[in-house]
């Protein structure tokens, strides 16, 4: 499957932002997806996985009520809405569509990434 992450950009602490990753190649209603990011000098971190029906979420601790997974199989893409965002937010997120269809929160179950887009928070 191949995967297009976008809608990265510079906002300020406290504002919003919403990433989308378009999806090709593979039953995209089958697996599950997921996004991971990276900052500068860390390694790369789990955010938020739902399932393929979109039933079932996952989120990091650091991100659960501030960030929202979401997925519109007919559009095959999934999304990430941030909200109350922190200077440490900043980082090039990753969407990953997962082996499986259960929302998993290891890297291990995901086996396709995308390209990744940069997320700069600033104070």
């Amino acid at each position: 499957v191949q995967l297009q992450a976008f809608g990265g950009g510079l906002v300020q602490t406290g504002g919003s932002l919403r990433l989308s990753c378009a999806a090709s190649g593979r039953t995209f209603s089958t697996y599950a997806k997921g996004w991971f990011r990276q900052a500068p000098g860390k390694e790369r971190e789990f955010i938020a996985a739902i399932s393929g029906s979109g039933g079932s979420t996952s989120y990091a601790d650091s991100v659960k009520g501030r960030f929202t997974i979401s997925r519109d199989n007919a559009k095959n893409t999934v999304y990430l809405q941030m909200s109350s965002l922190k200077t440490e937010d900043t980082a090039v997120y990753y969407c990953a569509g997962a082996l499986g269809y259960r929302a998993t929160m290891k890297a291990s179950d995901f086996d396709s990434w995308g390209q990744g887009t940069l997320v700069t928070v600033s104070s």
